[in-house]
């Protein structure tokens, strides 16, 4: 390295409200030599007003779903030893990692069954192909600890009121004698309703109306939420089910005796939906604050032909009317903290269109808590005959996300499902991370569960050995609960950063996650020579509130 030492290298700088008044008295590392910073002026000049490249955005969320139910992700199949599952797991890790996703929705609860040892359900089906057969390790566990280490989001999903998949599909359908004997739906058929009757397309769902089912399903998922480190919890679209012909979900029994204070069935329905949102999202703040809980719905509220305050659109299954899901209640009440509509569909479709419902769940969602993510449907590119952009034209995934710049209430995206991200037919997501994820993102902060900024951590040095650098540091990390560091933010760049050089991911490289075994820090860089390289570090809260940055 060379021994000069340039001006915008003289002091540590310290972005944000937390970093301020450390202006003075920092110590700065190049190359592993140690610089005192003799700086004696303790006035601190105000932030620069720094443009963001949309292309380069601080934070956003990039998640793909991975999902287990009849095995359309993970595992691919039933009766994997251990050792495969878990290489199958890291190689969708490496893919969201390729694609510079964040974040990653793994489906652990398909079936009123588990991905982990639980004391409510049997193991599910999907792991060993026979449902309460033990797998030889805690899937979940080892799921969490594995994202972590990549450096990114673990969200939970759960599916509340699904028990089975129909025959078709290697499950029981509609009968619960073929459910494990620990099943609570084969232990308490009252619980269960059939839908439909008969025929190839029937399933299994717990009746949401029926008081101690929701206490169940809801001490079933809190199960996970107490016992593992995951970041969020997921519910997918499915509560009452989607519409079988005109066939109707047969809860008299329960309406009759729960319902009394109800004018319709409809708005009991919607109540008892509304009750499990609510209380799941309570409980699950008591017992850790920080932990999100989200919600990826279909992706029409109300067509506005039903409510002037719907969507100019005419799907044909609206979350209020048909599944009894009031989604935009759960925005404006606050019940959760991110939702994900699905909006599966081309942005010249006329019934749905993509930028009809991106502009308008954008307008709910403004001047609340709850942060958009918009559900995309990469399983479609290639594939979907109905929309000729997603058959034929690569770009039109990307111009979703074109279209999501011009809405600051869309925090980010997540892909259906990590076959179709892994497949990338057309090129489509290697032409959308070149574009549009030219750099990583952090997850999008959730300031509003509470807790403080954290402190930067303390460099300790920069060296530049064989080939590589290596940047250790000691983390400010004696904060636990929602306070507690959990991960780094890693940034470098040869020269100059600039005031504004660190404030958006322009140059982030990695996010790392910390190791509370060992009191110092690393991370390696790969450079064929040492020239005028700064690095950049912040601390990542478990809410992903980054501290200021300290320098090397």
């Amino acid at each position: 390295m060379p021994d000069t030492r340039p001006g915008w290298l003289s002091r540590r700088r310290v972005l944000g409200a937390a970093g301020a008044a450390a202006a003075g008295g920092a110590t700065l590392w190049t190359a592993g030599v140690a610089m005192a910073d003799t700086t004696t002026d303790h006035h601190v000049d105000p932030e620069p007003e720094c443009s963001v490249d949309p292309a380069h955005p601080a934070e956003q969320f990039r998640a793909s779903w991975i999902a287990g139910v009849v095995n359309i992700d993970w595992p691919s199949t039933t009766g994997l030893d251990a050792e495969t599952q878990q290489a199958e797991y890291l190689r969708w890790l490496d893919d969201a990692r390729d694609f510079r996703l964040n974040a990653v929705i793994t489906q652990i609860r398909p079936t009123a069954d588990a991905f982990w040892p639980s004391p409510h359900e049997p193991w599910s089906r999907w792991l060993t192909g026979e449902q309460g057969g033990d797998p030889g390790y805690d899937p979940l566990e080892f799921a969490v600890k594995a994202t972590h280490d990549a450096g990114m989001d673990f969200h939970a999903w759960f599916n509340p009121y699904r028990v089975s998949m129909p025959t078709s599909s290697g499950d029981v359908g509609g009968d619960p004698s073929q459910l494990h004997e620990s099943h609570p739906a084969r232990q308490n058929p009252d619980w269960v309703v059939a839908y439909p009757k008969t025929g190839a397309a029937t399933r299994l769902y717990y009746n949401p109306g029926i008081p101690e089912v929701r206490e169940h399903v809801i001490e079933a998922m809190l199960h996970a939420v107490e016992n593992y480190d995951i970041d969020a919890v997921h519910f997918d679209d499915y509560f009452y089910p989607y519409p079988s012909g005109t066939e109707d979900f047969d809860d008299d029994e329960a309406y009759a005796q729960y319902g009394g204070d109800f004018a319709t069935k409809a708005d009991w329905r919607r109540d008892n939906t509304d009750q499990l949102i609510q209380e799941f999202n309570r409980r699950v703040k008591q017992i850790k604050p920080w932990v999100r809980f989200g919600v990826s719905p279909f992706g029409v509220w109300r067509n506005i032909a039903d409510d002037p305050e719907g969507s100019d659109t005419r799907a044909g299954a609206p979350t209020y009317d048909v599944l009894f899901a009031d989604t935009r209640k759960w925005i404006r009440e606050g019940w959760i903290d991110y939702i994900a509509p699905q909006i599966y569909w081309a942005m010249s479709l006329e019934v749905a269109s993509y930028s009809v419902l991106a502009k308008w769940w954008s307008e709910v969602c403004e001047g609340t808590d709850c942060q958009l993510i918009l559900g995309e449907a990469t399983y479609k590119v290639n594939v979907d005959e109905a929309s000729p952009e997603w058959k034929n034209d690569p770009r039109e995934l990307l111009n979703h996300l074109t279209l999501c710049r011009e809405y600051p209430n869309i925090s980010g995206n997540a892909y259906f499902s990590a076959n179709s991200v892994r497949d990338d037919q057309l090129n489509a997501m290697t032409l959308l991370r070149d574009e549009h994820y030219r750099t990583p993102a952090l997850v999008p902060a959730s300031p509003h569960l509470g807790g403080n900024q954290p402190k930067p951590p303390k460099v300790s040095s920069l060296t530049w050995s064989d080939g590589r650098y290596v940047l250790e540091w000691r983390p400010h990390n004696r904060r636990k609960g929602i306070d507690e560091v959990t991960r780094y933010a890693i940034y470098t760049v040869d020269g100059d950063p600039g005031d504004c050089g660190f404030g958006d991911g322009t140059h982030l490289v990695a996010v790392v996650p910390h190791d509370s075994d060992v009191p110092v820090q690393r991370f390696t860089w790969e450079a064929a020579e040492s020239d005028d390289r700064v690095f950049a570090i912040k601390s990542l809260s478990r809410t992903w509130q980054a501290s200021g940055e300290s320098l090397a």
